[in-house]
C-alpha cells in the first residue's frame, strides 16, 4: 500500500470524525495523529495538504457534488461516501501543485470506497467522479500512452463576448459552469452554417439573447477527449456581439448552472478560465475605448 494511499485513508477518517461533529476542527491535529496511529503514518505532509485544501474549498466541493448528483441531497449521502467524494474532488480539481493525475484521483477514491464504504459505495463514487471528469473534458486522459499527443480530429466552434449598454454602463453576459468558472457562450457550427449564423443560434439557445455581431476578437484552442473517437482539438473563434439589456434565461445547456450580467469593471474580479482571459480582456479594452 503506497504512502499516499495511507495518507488519503488518514484524511478520510479525520474528515469522517469532524463531519460527525458538525465540522468542529478544534481537535483536527489530534484527530490526524490518532488516525495515523490506527491506519499508518503514510506521507504526513500530504495528509496535511489534502485536509487544508478540502477545508478551504469545502463549500465549492460540496456545491459540485450537489450538482453532479442531483438525485442525492448531500445530507442524504452516506457520511463516508461524501467524504470520499470530497477527497476525490479535491485531488481532481484543486491539487495542481501536487500533480495528482486525474485517473489516480478517481481510482484512489474508488479504492477508498471499497475499503471504507458500503456495498454500492464504489459504484456511486465512480459514477459521480466519472461524470465530473467528463464535464472537465477528460484532461490528461491518455497520459502515459504512446499516442497521448495524437489528435484524431479538429472541431470548430464559435463563441461570443456578449455586451449591452444600460444607464451609461456597459455589461457583459457571462455563463457559469459547474466547476465554478464564469465563461463565454459558445457552441458548434452545423453543416452549411456560417460562423455568424451558428453564433446567433447558439447564443439564443444558451442564454435567450438576440445578438448583433460586431467584430472578430480572436481564437482559442484546447484539446478535449471523446470516449468514442479520442482526442479532439477544439478551435473556438470568438466575436464581440451586442444585444439589448434584458433578462438572461439560461437554456438547457450541458455543464452550465447560471448566467448573469456583470458591469465591465466587475468582470476582472471573477473566476475566469486562463485560456480565454485574453479574449475577455481584449473585449473589455475595446468596449472601454468606445465608451
Amino acid at each position: 500500500m503506497s504512502a499516499r494511499h495511507i495518507s488519503r485513508a488518514v484524511a478520510l477518517q479525520t474528515l469522517f470524525e469532524i463531519d460527525s461533529q458538525d465540522w468542529d476542527t478544534s481537535r483536527l491535529d489530534q484527530l490526524v495523529e490518532n488516525n495515523k496511529d490506527i491506519i499508518g503514518s503514510g506521507d504526513s505532509l500530504y495528509t496535511k495538504q489534502l485536509l487544508e485544501i478540502i477545508l478551504a474549498k469545502k463549500n465549492e466541493i460540496d456545491e459540485i457534488i450537489t450538482k453532479a448528483a442531483p438525485d442525492w441531497p448531500l445530507d442524504k449521502i452516506a457520511i463516508m461516501d461524501r467524504n470520499i467524494l470530497r477527497i476525490g474532488l479535491s485531488e481532481l480539481l484543486f491539487t495542481q501543485k501536487l500533480d495528482v493525475p486525474p485517473k489516480v484521483a478517481i481510482n484512489e477514491a474508488i479504492e477508498l470506497a471499497k475499503e471504507y464504504g458500503g456495498e454500492s459505495s464504489s459504484k456511486f463514487v465512480n459514477g459521480v467522479l466519472g461524470h465530473i471528469y467528463k464535464e472537465m473534458g477528460e484532461p490528461r486522459k491518455n497520459e502515459g500512452s504512446p499516442h497521448k499527443n495524437t489528435v484524431t480530429k479538429t472541431e470548430h466552434l464559435v463563441g461570443a463576448v456578449v455586451y449591452a449598454r444600460e444607464n451609461n454602463e456597459i455589461y457583459l453576459a457571462l455563463v457559469h459552469d459547474i466547476f465554478g468558472y464564469w465563461t463565454l457562450s459558445k457552441g458548434k457550427i452545423n453543416a452549411g452554417e456560417t460562423h455568424e449564423e451558428a453564433l446567433i443560434r447558439e447564443v439564443k439557445a444558451e442564454i435567450h439573447l438576440d445578438i448583433t455581431i460586431k467584430e472578430r476578437l480572436g481564437e482559442n484552442e484546447y484539446v478535449a477527449n471523446d470516449p468514442k473517437t479520442g482526442k479532439i482539438s477544439k478551435k473556438v473563434t470568438y466575436y464581440l456581439a451586442e444585444t439589448q439589456f434584458t433578462d438572461i434565461k439560461l437554456g438547457n445547456s450541458h455543464g452550465l448552472d447560471d448566467a448573469r450580467w456583470f458591469k465591465l469593471k466587475d468582470v476582472v474580479q471573477l473566476n475566469i478560465y486562463q485560456d480565454i482571459l485574453h479574449i475577455v480582456t481584449g473585449a473589455i479594452t475595446k468596449l472601454a475605448e468606445k465608451n
